[in-house]
């Protein structure tokens, strides 16, 4: 078995070990994974904080020893970047961009040096709206994990990973977590809502806010109504999404 970690700002990790391969999710800088399969070009791994698997570009990561891996994976107080963007002094003296949501407890262990702000300890479940309003007009993007390209369990993932509570990363493993509530007004804000497609496949999850809004990822993240049937675009004057449960994570 080897390890590795991400030195970069972001590394798509893919479907398939093919660059014009569809991005699944990606890799932000000082996140730590195994490798399961190395190959020339590419390796397949397993991500350590929500054991995601992909495809990486092998140009594009840092292979370590299984001892920093397991460092990695026992710390307790993981340094998480709370700025939208902020920068790593590198080795050489260039300057490196993280964005929101980058381990930067691993930038010593990288030869870096951050000086920016960061997150070290569990937040209190009140804090996951304030940190989901930092993500308002990020784009969509399939696979996307940071402002500037996000998809809808992303977006969640992101927000609670920032917090210091773990998500799985797609909509349909995050909604067979926490516990199920019967009815709208038992939430609270931070609490999780999931949507269905026409054949009942969960397909999108947003994040809901006081007073029957919610905060989630349309074009766009933004916000919307929501009520019993679902997520009620304003602008548009219809239902985009219809909703099928809601989650107490915490």
């Amino acid at each position: 078995m080897q390890y590795g970690i991400c030195p970069l700002s972001i590394v798509p990790i893919r479907t398939t070990p093919d660059d014009a391969s569809e991005m699944s999710s990606q890799l932000l800088y000082g996140e730590h994974f195994k490798v399961l399969e190395h190959r020339k070009k590419w390796s397949r791994i397993r991500t350590a904080h929500d054991n995601y698997e992909g495809w990486v570009s092998n140009s594009q990561i840092l292979l370590i020893a299984e001892g920093v891996y397991q460092r990695l994976d026992s710390e307790q107080n993981k340094k998480i970047s709370s700025d939208i963007i902020s920068h790593i002094s590198a080795d050489d003296g260039m300057l490196l961009p993280v964005l929101l949501g980058s381990m930067v407890s691993s930038s010593s262990l990288l030869g870096h040096s951050f000086e920016g702000s960061h997150i070290s300890e569990v937040k209190p479940k009140d804090n996951l709206v304030d940190t989901a309003i930092m993500y308002l007009k990020a784009p969509y993007l399939a696979g996307g994990k940071t402002p500037f390209g996000i998809d809808c369990s992303g977006f969640t993932q992101m927000v609670y990973k920032i917090n210091g509570y773990a998500l799985e990363r797609k909509a349909g493993a995050q909604s067979k977590q926490g516990e199920a509530l019967s009815f709208i007004e038992e939430s609270e804000p931070g609490d999780l809502a999931f949507f269905d497609d026409q054949d009942g496949l969960i397909d999108h999850v947003g994040i809901i806010l006081r007073d029957n809004y919610i905060i989630h990822v349309n074009g766009h993240v933004r916000i919307d109504r929501l009520d019993h049937t679902g997520i009620f675009n304003t602008q548009e004057k219809l239902y985009t999404h219809k909703l099928r449960v809601i989650k107490k994570i915490i």
